[in-house]
């Protein structure tokens, strides 16, 4: 995630300024519990796959989508690099730039225009199962990823290894 979320880094501090939308929900919602032991929402895409986003990050990424207009999606996936071996890479695509092998999700905000998430399936291997998050916390915000299937993760939380 080093160099290709600084736009979604820079449209999220500047999504913070605005008020983003009360009560984001998504069709298939699910009680989980974090690592800190207490229950935290989580959504998954409308047939019940793809990645899991918090209640937060849903919030988050529903503004950022509605900031970068139509015809825009998410994608999500890895690349070799960063600290630990792998880097996580997420940034908002024009949808022609779809590829035939990836993997589409449709998150379904209450309150707000759905939006497509997707990837590719080399990196789908590597993020089934994670979890997205966000924090406004000063130090340490932003997106933040929890992903099940990373055996070591570095001290920024944006490289992971298998």
């Amino acid at each position: 995630m080093v160099a290709d979320t600084t736009a979604v880094t820079e449209a999220a501090a500047l999504a913070d300024a605005a008020s983003p939308n009360e009560g984001a929900a998504a069709t298939d919602a699910a009680a989980v519990t974090d690592a800190s032991g207490t229950g935290t929402t989580t959504f998954t895409a409308r047939d019940g796959k793809g990645i899991q986003i918090t209640e937060p990050a849903m919030k988050q990424l529903a503004s950022l989508m509605v900031q970068q207009g139509s015809g825009k999606v998410l994608r999500v996936g890895v690349r070799s690099g960063g600290c630990s071996g792998m880097s996580y890479t997420m940034d908002f695509i024009d949808a022609s730039g779809i590829r035939n092998d990836d993997e589409r999700y449709t998150y379904e905000p209450a309150e707000a225009p759905s939006f497509e998430v997707v990837c590719d399936p080399k990196s789908l291997l590597y993020i089934y199962g994670m979890q997205l998050d966000f924090s406004t916390a000063l130090i340490g915000g932003g997106f933040n990823f929890t992903n099940p299937n990373a055996s070591q993760t570095c001290g920024c939380g944006s490289s992971f290894a298998v």
